[in-house]
C-alpha cells in the first residue's frame, strides 16, 4: 500500500502501526493496489495519504479536526482535511471555516487555503477516510479506513489529556463516543458545508472556545492565522 505503516511518522507507527497488519488493512491495501491497476485516479498522491501525521506528531496534537474523505477534485487533496494547496481555488467549506475564524477572532480571512500552518502548529487535520476516487466522492468508504482512523481518536484519547475535538457536522459527530468527554473538550455543530453552515456552523464560537480551553489548561493559544500565498512555498513540508 502506497502509505504503508512504514512512511508513518515514528510516533504514530509507536501506536498505531501494528493496525496495519490486520485483515481489513491487508484487504483495503489490495483493494487501493486494484484501483491504480485499473488506471483509476486515487487521491491524495500516495506519498501524502498519511500527511497529517506527519505535520503533527502524536506529542504535539493540541487540537482534531474531523473531516470525512478527501478533496476528489484534481490538484485538491494533499492529505489534511478540509485544506488545498496555496494555488488551489479554497473551496466552499474552508470559506466558511475562515468567516467564522475571522466573526470569532478577528483573524482576516487568507488568501489561500493550505492549512499546513495549522497542522505544524498541533492541529490534527484527519480525514476519517484517507483516499478517494477521483469524481467519486465517498467512493472509499467502508473499505477499511474506518477502523484505522477510529484507533486514532481512541488513541488519542486515552493517551492524552486536554485535547480540543472539533466535531462538525453529522459523520464527525458520530465518533464523539470514541472520545473521553471528561478529559477533552467535544465541540460539536453542523458540518461548515454551504448546505448546513447557516444552521449552526457560522456563529459557533468553536475557535475562542478552543483557545479559552487551552488557556485554562495552562497551553498557549493556537495562532489560526496563515502567511500570505506569496509566502507558502518557504512553508516547512510544502
Amino acid at each position: 500500500m502506497a502509505g504503508h505503516p512504514l512512511h508513518l511518522e515514528a510516533s504514530w507507527k509507536d501506536r498505531v502501526g501494528d493496525y496495519f497488519e490486520r485483515k481489513d488493512m491487508r484487504e483495503l491495501a489490495d483493494f487501493l493496489r486494484a484501483q491504480k491497476r485499473d488506471g483509476k485516479a486515487i487521491y491524495p498522491p500516495g506519498p501524502e495519504i498519511f500527511a497529517a501525521f506527519e505535520h503533527t506528531p502524536f506529542e504535539q496534537v493540541k487540537v482534531v479536526i474531523l473531516g470525512q474523505d478527501p478533496y476528489h477534485g484534481p490538484g485538491q487533496a494533499h492529505g489534511l482535511c478540509f485544506s488545498v494547496r496555496p494555488d488551489v481555488p479554497v473551496p466552499p467549506s474552508l470559506q466558511n471555516i475562515f468567516k467564522e475564524i475571522e466573526r470569532d477572532l478577528g483573524i482576516a480571512r487568507p488568501d489561500h487555503g493550505c492549512l499546513t500552518p495549522w497542522a505544524d502548529r498541533g492541529v490534527l487535520l484527519l480525514n476519517t477516510v484517507l483516499t478517494v476516487e477521483r469524481g467519486r466522492a465517498a467512493s472509499h468508504r467502508g473499505m477499511g479506513w474506518e477502523g484505522f482512523t477510529d484507533t486514532v481518536i481512541r488513541c488519542l484519547s486515552e493517551e492524552r489529556e486536554g485535547l480540543v475535538f472539533l466535531l462538525w457536522g453529522s459523520h464527525a459527530g458520530a465518533k464523539a463516543g470514541l472520545i473521553d468527554g471528561r478529559r477533552h473538550a467535544i465541540l460539536r455543530t453542523t458540518h461548515p458545508s454551504p448546505l448546513s453552515a447557516h444552521r449552526g456552523f457560522l456563529g459557533c464560537g468553536h475557535f475562542s472556545q478552543t483557545q479559552a480551553f487551552l488557556q485554562a489548561r495552562g497551553m498557549s493559544p493556537l495562532d489560526w492565522s496563515l502567511p500570505p500565498a506569496r509566502t507558502m512555498q518557504d512553508w516547512r513540508g510544502d
